[in-house]
């Protein structure tokens, strides 16, 4: 799942690190939500967003389900793993707040 097994941690800080990805997870706290929404709550240009979201689904903290409809709908989800990242990221938001 986490492509550095020997440093599991410095490969998610550095995953988090990246423009848009904190507020990804954040968002996918409430449940799945499609591309437009994600793109709504980020600000990224359309290929950052896809790329971010190839990242966060390589790192198992997210997945990604395609429903065979007509437009096409594609809904993104917090893995198991993504969801463990929850206390992390509401100490980060709550730092966040405090520093304001």
């Amino acid at each position: 799942m986490i492509k550095s097994a020997e440093k599991p941690l410095e490969a998610v800080l550095e995953l988090l690190g990246q423009r848009g990805v904190y507020t990804i997870l954040r968002s996918l706290q409430g449940g799945s939500l499609r591309f437009g929404a994600l793109q709504q709550v980020t600000t990224l240009p359309p290929r950052t967003l896809s790329l971010r979201l190839k990242e966060l689904e390589e790192f198992g903290l997210i997945s990604r389900t395609e429903y065979n409809e007509v437009p096409p709908r594609v809904d993104y989800a917090l893995t198991s793993l993504g969801r463990a990242l929850q206390p992390a990221l509401e100490a980060l938001a709550q730092w966040e707040q405090e520093q304001s």
